[in-house]
């Protein structure tokens, strides 16, 4: 892991460069899912618009993160108090430096701070090994989740750490 990587809670002044952030990570690191269909890819991106973000900061019952690696945005994860992980995306030209590893446990550690047993998400086919890795487990077949195909994962979340 980079030891220059800081994550802090995103403000709504991040909303655009969250979207970018979002919008290449989608675009590069789940072609594998997307297969670069431009349709499937639009939609995907649409929903992640600097407006859709603003809505999310303003919303208590969510927690956005930015990781910043040397002073640069280069990750963003979100969270729902109800324990779902919504967003976990990197910029491609950073994976594999500890950013995502950061965001999530940052993410796990504001679910525990307010009592949440068990973390959830859907991960596409690019993100299984990651989560995997991060202690999170199957728990139902794959579904069709925004036109791909994503497997519902969880993992408990201890109360003491």
């Amino acid at each position: 892991m980079d030891a220059s990587i800081y994550i802090c809670p995103a403000t709504p002044r991040d909303a655009g460069v969250i979207s970018r952030i979002v919008e290449r990570s989608i675009r590069v690191g789940c072609a594998l899912d997307h297969r670069n269909d431009a349709q499937l890819v639009d939609h995907w991106i649409r929903r992640q618009s600097p407006e859709h973000i603003r809505a999310w900061l303003a919303d208590p019952e969510r927690y956005l993160n930015l990781a910043l690696l040397r002073d640069k945005p280069v990750g963003v994860g979100m969270a729902v108090a109800s324990g779902d992980v919504t967003l976990c995306h990197v910029q491609p030209e950073w994976f594999r430096r500890g950013a995502g590893r950061a965001l999530m446990g940052d993410l796990e550690g504001w679910l525990r701070i307010r009592g949440t047993p068990r973390a959830t998400l859907r991960s596409t086919r690019a993100g299984e090994a990651f989560y995997r890795r991060l202690g999170y487990r199957e728990s139902a077949p794959r579904q069709l989740h925004h036109g791909v195909q994503a497997l519902p994962m969880h993992k408990r979340l201890p109360l003491s750490a």
